[in-house]
């Protein structure tokens, strides 16, 4: 079973300097590292986020720190990707979000896990 005992309060916010505009921010985390639960062995992957900011936008140090986090969790890719985007919508409310875990091979296989979010329209 996934160890969520990750915060979710350290993602910072700032406020978005082109609210008006749909425009997109590209974040790319190439370090990621996390802890099978099943062998215990290390897991690494790229996580990349993709969103479209609403009133907010992350501030990168909260999320390096926040992603840092997971580094000795036991947690399957799946759930990681999920939990990623859950909290990442939940600290700053974007108007869509996609969040890719693309997981380095092991034992020959690579796993890529993709999440997307979209706001509901008012």
């Amino acid at each position: 079973m996934a160890d969520l005992t990750v915060p979710t309060g350290e993602l910072e916010t700032f406020p978005n300097p082109s609210p008006g505009r749909d425009y997109i921010i590209e974040i790319i985390c190439p370090e990621f590292t996390s802890v099978c639960p099943k062998t215990g062995q290390p897991d690494f992957g790229t996580i990349t986020y993709t969103y479209t900011p609403d009133r907010l936008c992350v501030e990168l140090k909260s999320l390096k720190l926040y992603l840092q986090g997971f580094r000795n969790q036991g947690i399957f890719y799946e759930a990681v990707t999920n939990r990623l985007l859950d909290d990442f919508v939940r600290a700053c409310s974007p108007r869509r979000c996609k969040v890719v875990g693309a997981f380095t091979p092991r034992g020959g296989i690579s796993t890529n896990v993709t999440c997307t979010y979209e706001a509901a329209k008012a």
